[in-house]
């Protein structure tokens, strides 16, 4: 796959890495991720963010709040557009610059979440692209934001994807 890497089994969602270049960028792209939340994710994410706050992993805790029951971490959820980012659009070789954030609903271990990035400003000068963030479960948006990425040229992709 031209500029592209297919890392197979490694990931559990079979991600498929794609870079574009700066020049390949057009205002309206788009790209998504989804994953359903299980409790090991939950686990997982607490054990390695150090953030083992009971609302999130303590149901009795958890049904004495405004939740009423637990909910995830609101930045685990919001790693997934991380996910798009680094690994589709634009891809390996970008670097997150800022990203704000607004959590407008919670999200629970069982739900799928999608995240989706769309390509809004370009900023050729610096090869930087302002991206719409937004994750959702089911047709609720869960989570809004833009990003601020700086993006490689096509000849700087074409050199970090090639292999040997």
């Amino acid at each position: 796959m031209k500029n592209g890497i297919n890392m197979g089994n490694n990931i559990e969602n079979d991600i498929h890495i794609r870079s574009h270049g700066f020049e390949d960028l057009v205002i309206g792209m788009t790209a998504e991720y989804r994953r359903v939340i299980t409790l090991e994710d939950v686990k997982t994410f607490s054990e390695v963010s150090g953030d083992i706050n009971p609302l999130h992993l303590d149901e009795t805790f958890a049904s004495r709040t405004m939740f009423k029951s637990s909910i995830i971490h609101g930045i685990y959820t919001a790693s997934f557009i991380s996910a798009v980012i680094g690994t589709q659009l634009p891809g390996p070789g970008c670097i997150y610059l800022s990203q704000s954030l607004r959590f407008l609903k919670p999200v629970r271990v069982g739900e799928e979440v999608k995240a989706v990035v769309i390509v809004g400003e370009l900023f050729h000068e610096k090869h930087r692209v302002k991206m719409k963030t937004e994750c959702r479960v089911d047709d609720k948006v869960v989570l809004t934001g833009e990003a601020l990425i700086q993006v490689p040229t096509r000849a700087e992709v074409q050199t970090l994807t090639e292999t040997g």
